[in-house]
C-alpha cells in the first residue's frame, strides 16, 4: 500500500510576524505544491529521499535523527516532528517532491508539513478532518520554530484566499480575486525560526517602540481587507508598501529583498512588499498591466515564480 498527499504554498498578502503576536493576517494558497508518498521499506530501515531537491537520509523516527546519505535537507525536521507524533516507527520509504523554492518565504515548511501528515494519517487509515489536520500541522511547526502562527498551515490545508481575525478564527474571502502578481525571490534562503526569533528580541528589547507597530500592522491589514473585498487595487498596492516598510523596521529585510522590491516599483508595481519570514526568499509585486515589464525587471538580477491563486487545498490518497 502507498499512501500518497499534497499540498500548496502560500502568499502572505498582509500580517506577516504581526499574526505571531495575535494581530490579523490574509494569505492565499498558490499553484505550486509539495508532495509525500509514503510506503512500505522493505528493509528494517526508514529513508527519506527527494529527487528534485538532491537529499536522501536515513531516519530514525524515534528519537527524531537522521544519516545523511546526500544532498543537504533543510525541510527535515518538520517531517520528523510530524513523524514521531504519528508514525509507529516501523519501516518506510517516504519520497519528498516540491514545486516551491525552499526558504523562499512561500510556506514550503507548512506545505511539507500538511502534506506529511495527511499522507501518515492515510498510511496508518487514521481518520481526520481539515480541522484536525491544520491544528496538527501547526503544533509540528510550533515546535520546531519555537513561535508559529497557524496561517501558513490553515492555508496549505484549506486553500483559497483567507483572513485570520485577531482571535484566530479565518475566514475565506467570497470575492473572486484574480489581481495580478509577480513573485520574486533571491537564492539566498531565509530562516524563518531565526526571523521570528530576531523579532522576538527586537520586541522585548524596545516594547514601546516595536508594539506599536505590530499594532499598526494589525490596523493595516483590517484596513486591506476591505480594499481586497472591494477589488481596490490602489489601495492594496498603496498597503503593500506601507507593509513592507513595517517589515523593514522590524528587521527582517535584506539588500536582496529591497532591490526587488523597488526594481519592482520602478518597473511599474503599484504596491511591493516582503512575503512571509524576510531574511531572504520573496517579494510579491502588484502590478496590473505591467507583469511583463517588473518580470523582466526583477529576473535581471534575481528569479521569478509564475503563480496563481487556487482554492485547492490539501489532497490525500491511498493506493493498493
Amino acid at each position: 500500500m502507498k499512501a500518497f498527499a499534497s499540498a500548496p504554498a502560500k502568499m502572505i498578502l498582509f500580517g506577516e510576524h504581526s499574526v505571531v503576536y495575535g494581530e490579523p493576517a490574509i494569505a492565499g494558497a498558490v499553484n505550486k505544491r509539495a508532495f509525500v508518498q509514503i510506503k512500505r521499506s522493505f528493509n528494517d530501515k526508514s529513508y527519506l529521499k527527494s529527487y528534485d531537491l538532491n537529499f536522501e537520509v536515513e531516519l530514525d523516527t524515534q528519537n527524531k535523527s537522521y544519516i545523511l546519505k546526500k544532498g543537504k535537507p533543510g525541510i527535515i525536521r518538520y517531517i520528523l516532528e510530524a513523524l514521531s507524533r504519528v508514525h509507529d516507527h516501523s519501516p518506510i520509504m517516504m519520497i519528498l517532491s516540491s514545486q516551491i523554492p525552499i526558504g523562499s518565504g512561500l510556506g514550503s515548511s507548512a506545505a511539507v508539513t500538511v502534506a506529511t501528515l495527511a499522507a501518515l494519517y492515510r498510511y496508518h487509515n487514521i481518520r481526520f478532518t481539515k480541522k484536525s489536520l491544520a491544528h496538527d500541522a501547526h503544533m509540528v511547526e510550533q515546535a520546531v520554530q519555537g513561535v508559529a502562527s497557524p496561517l501558513d498551515t490553515l492555508v496549505s490545508t484549506y486553500g483559497g484566499i483567507v483572513y485570520l481575525s485577531r482571535n484566530k478564527k479565518f475566514y475565506p474571502f467570497k470575492t473572486k480575486f484574480n489581481a495580478p502578481f509577480v513573485v520574486g525571490y533571491t537564492t539566498k534562503h531565509g530562516n524563518t525560526a531565526k526571523m521570528v526569533k530576531g523579532v522576538r528580541i527586537l520586541k522585548n528589547r524596545n516594547p514601546k517602540l516595536i508594539d506599536p507597530v505590530i499594532s499598526a500592522m494589525g490596523n493595516l491589514t483590517n484596513t486591506a481587507k476591505y480594499a481586497i473585498s472591494k477589488g481596490d487595487y490602489a489601495r492594496i498596492g498603496e498597503l503593500m508598501n506601507i507593509n513592507h516598510g513595517f517589515l523593514d523596521v522590524l528587521g527582517v529585510n535584506t539588500v536582496e529583498l529591497s532591490r526587488m522590491v523597488y526594481t519592482a516599483r520602478e518597473c511599474g508595481a503599484i504596491g511591493s512588499k516582503i512575503t512571509g519570514a524576510g531574511g531572504g526568499g520573496s517579494v510579491i509585486a502588484l502590478c496590473p498591466g505591467k507583469t511583463h515589464e517588473v518580470s523582466q525587471g526583477i529576473a535581471k538580477q534575481d528569479n521569478i515564480l509564475p503563480v496563481k491563486f487556487t482554492k485547492k487545498g490539501v489532497s490525500s490518497r491511498v493506493r493498493w
